[in-house]
């Protein structure tokens, strides 16, 4: 083997390794280093809650169904009975996707990822009643699809509900200190009499 020919064979040999190196390199360079995870938005078609008077009784059922979601059509909004003065009502909220069959029970999402979602409750008009949590996320801050809703007085007005995600935790419970997105938000006309 001459000289001119061993020499080229150890710079070629040199080189490949340089190469294959570079490339790397190339291959584990990028923006995505640590890329954030993707939370998709849950799709949820329809609300449930449950009101279940403390010491027994009827329960009054909260709904409020959109299945066509940001279609043309209004959600059908339901409330099945009054609430009774001076009562607690242990609450219970299940969200669902109805676009698929079987529907998919997206609370069980909502609550594997508590430490992103929070319920908010207001009460509006001249309706006596207060909603306190009655479950929490991994840090003792308020989850929200348990609850118990006190009725006070006579009266009516509207109690809304507001599912937010991607929010501030811990917040002052209220929607504008906890910024985040709204999974859903509904408005129920409530009546509690004697």
């Amino acid at each position: 083997m001459n000289t001119f020919k061993l020499q080229t064979f150890k710079k070629v040999k040199s080189f490949i390794p340089i190469v294959a190196l570079s490339g790397l390199f190339l291959v584990g360079c990028s923006d995505d280093d640590d890329p954030e995870p993707v939370n998709e938005e849950e799709v949820i078609t329809t609300m449930t809650i449950t009101l279940t008077p403390q010491g027994g009784g009827t329960a009054i059922i909260l709904e409020s169904r959109d299945l066509d979601g940001d279609g043309p059509n209004p959600p059908v909004v339901t409330v099945s009975g009054n609430l009774t003065t001076s009562t607690t009502y242990n609450a219970a909220i299940v969200l669902l996707n109805e676009t698929e069959t079987p529907a998919v029970n997206i609370t069980e999402e909502v609550e594997e990822e508590a430490e992103e979602h929070q319920f908010f409750f207001t009460v509006g008009g001249t309706l006596s009643a207060s909603a306190s949590y009655g479950n929490f996320d991994g840090n003792g801050d308020p989850l929200g699809t348990e609850f118990t809703l006190q009725a006070g007085d006579a009266s009516v007005g509207s109690f809304g509900v507001t599912l937010r995600h991607d929010l501030k935790k811990p917040n002052d419970g209220t929607l504008s200190d906890a910024g985040g997105e709204t999974d859903i938000a509904q408005t129920f006309e409530l009546t509690i009499t004697p």
